[in-house]
């Protein structure tokens, strides 16, 4: 297997923001009066995009259409502030992306968090020519898993999908990269547990970065 590109899912793969999202996602709840949650349950509320991460905190009764979008944009403005606070690269990430920039790689970026978010985060935690290709949940593209996202990627950077790995921590990655052609990789650092990653076959479950080098250096 000849891999010559790799796309990365952000949250829980890259960056570990999850304080960051709590935090933000509990004021929004404590601003209506509504019971927050805890850090092991956001775990599985986010990745999904930002409406489905205020529809599942909402609680049941209070998911109509505005008061999602109410929520949604309290949200915004709150995680517009402090979306940076705590989060930060996992170890060992940096030097991983290095390695693979060296080595020739495209890589690039498929999130489900807002578009401007995703720049948000790339601009601040990484250098400016990391990465070629960088979007995020973006208006008239479905979310991941559908894999337009990932296609469009692999077609930017002029590569088959079977010439890229898809690296993930969640089942949505997973989905995304084999609905894409691409060769998945779950990571055991981010969000969700092995079982997930195991139940949605996962092509390879690694516990550091470093191994994503390995793989790809091996098949060269």
């Amino acid at each position: 297997m000849d891999i010559r590109g790799v796309i990365f899912d952000l949250d829980g793969t890259l960056l570990d923001t999850l304080e960051d999202l709590e935090n933000a996602a509990n004021a929004t709840l404590e601003r209506y009066g509504f019971p927050g949650h805890s850090s092991e349950a956001y775990r599985y509320f986010v990745g999904d995009g930002l409406m489905t991460l205020i529809e599942r905190i909402v609680p049941e009764k209070n998911r109509s259409q505005a008061e999602i979008a109410a929520c949604m944009d309290t949200f915004l403005q709150i995680y517009g502030l402090s979306w940076d606070l705590q989060s930060r690269p996992y170890d060992g990430v940096m030097e991983m992306l290095q390695q693979l920039q060296q080595a020739g790689l495209k890589l690039g970026i498929l999130s489900n968090k807002p578009h401007a978010f995703t720049r948000l985060c790339v601009d601040r935690f990484f250098a400016a020519d990391t990465f070629d290709f960088v979007y995020g949940q973006r208006q008239g593209v479905a979310k991941k898993p559908d894999p337009a996202g990932a296609l469009e990627i692999a077609a930017l950077m002029q590569l088959q999908p079977e010439l890229i790995l898809y690296v993930g921590d969640t089942a949505t990655d997973m989905q995304t990269g084999q609905r894409a052609g691409m060769f998945t990789m779950g990571v055991l650092w981010g969000f969700r547990e092995r079982r997930e990653l195991e139940d949605n076959k996962a092509g390879k479950i690694i516990s550091h970065p470093s191994e994503i080098v390995d793989h790809v250096i091996n098949q060269h």
